[in-house]
């Protein structure tokens, strides 16, 4: 009971030491008032949480979006028209240059009198930066249909003489067997080349505007922005096979995941430019089924596309969905629609069409 009382005592008089303690301090501070150094306390960095900024849908400075590709071209040559050159698709004549730096190719039955036989036409609107593109062949009425599509000023080296009533159209501007030849060792209709400043040299020399004029009717395509891709809902497509309708070049075209984009190949190899070995690739694929019509015992022929509708396939990132096309006039600009009447949107990039004859068009394969 003492040792209790005792230790109770103790905790008392501690308690009465620590009140007066405190009393005193609070004296002391009255009486002097205490500054204190401030020091910023550093708040932890918090993770951001919010998504990477997407890209930008305006074009960099001193840049507009092409009307041909939907990429970002100097806009310098905004409204420069592109040109069409007809090159040659024959064995022969490879390998090809320049093809790799086009904008829009197409690809069309050139004769039926060598297993259908193709031409390339290819769309090119920065043609002041060609380095060497062809070589360079004939043109057919197809090309000349198609390229007023454009208003390009068709490049190519003759032609049959079924092409002579087109050639007269106001619109049907052309120069033809004037270009630079490459002793490249082969047989001298395939030396023929667009050369730097060889294009230059012809518009000089020429009446035609390097800009668009008045038979432009517009923009080709509409196109969707980098960063908000068209992701098709339709079958797959990795494989496109067209080797039975162009059965000389045996035409293929390979979807690579990595890059997102269709390998083009013939003659059962890929399609390497000549010089910089690059393979030939597309973001976008169009195919449309029109009529060929053979006009002599030689092949010569044309397709019935002026003034005429059919049906085709739009095919992009690995898909493929059915279409149909409207070419309401003979330089009027082909649309093609969805089976819902809406018109198709391209992915920027490169596009490849391929115009397939129609008693053909059943032999087109997907994979």
């Amino acid at each position: 009971m003492k040792k209790k009382l005792l230790i109770a005592m103790l905790c008392l008089s501690t308690c009465v030491v620590f009140a007066a303690c405190g009393n005193k301090e609070k004296e002391a501070s009255a009486e002097q008032p205490v500054t204190a150094e401030i020091i910023p306390i550093e708040e932890p960095v918090a993770e951001s949480t919010e998504e990477a900024e997407e890209p930008s849908d305006t074009p960099p400075e001193g840049m507009v979006w092409s009307e041909l590709t939907g990429l970002a071209i100097d806009e310098a040559i905004a409204k420069q028209k592109p040109i069409a050159a007809m090159v040659d698709n024959e064995s022969k004549a490879l390998p090809h240059f320049g093809l790799n730096t086009a904008d829009i190719i197409y690809e069309m039955v050139n004769s039926t009198a060598n297993d259908r036989v193709t031409r390339l036409m290819v769309i090119y609107k920065d043609w002041g930066n060609i380095e060497q593109l062809g070589s360079i062949r004939s043109i057919r009425p197809t090309h000349i249909w198609v390229a007023g599509e454009y208003n390009a000023v068709m490049c190519h080296d003759g032609g049959p003489f079924y092409i002579d009533t087109y050639m007269a159209r106001d619109y049907a501007q052309h120069f033809s067997g004037i270009f630079s030849r490459v002793n490249n060792g082969k047989a001298r209709e395939f030396t023929e080349y667009i050369v730097k400043g060889d294009l230059e040299k012809a518009f000089e020399k020429s009446s035609y505007s390097t800009e668009y004029d008045e038979y432009y009717e517009g923009p080709h395509f509409k196109f969707s922005t980098e960063s908000k891709p068209i992701e098709l809902e339709g079958e797959e497509a990795t494989d496109v096979n067209l080797s039975v309708p162009f059965k000389h070049n045996k035409s293929e075209l390979k979807y690579d995941s990595s890059t997102g984009l269709y390998t083009y190949y013939e003659y059962g190899k890929s399609h390497d430019d000549g010089k910089t070995g690059e393979p030939l690739t597309f973001k976008n694929l169009i195919l449309m089924s029109a009529e060929l019509c053979q006009l002599d015992k030689n092949g010569y022929c044309a397709y019935e596309i002026p003034t005429a509708k059919g049906e085709g396939l739009f095919i992009t990132n690995g898909k493929a969905v059915k279409i149909k096309w409207d070419k309401p006039g003979e330089n009027a600009i082909t649309h093609y629609y969805l089976e819902n009447d809406e018109e198709i949107t391209l992915n920027a990039g490169k596009t490849y069409i391929a115009i397939v004859p129609s008693e053909f068009w059943s032999d087109v394969t997907l994979k």
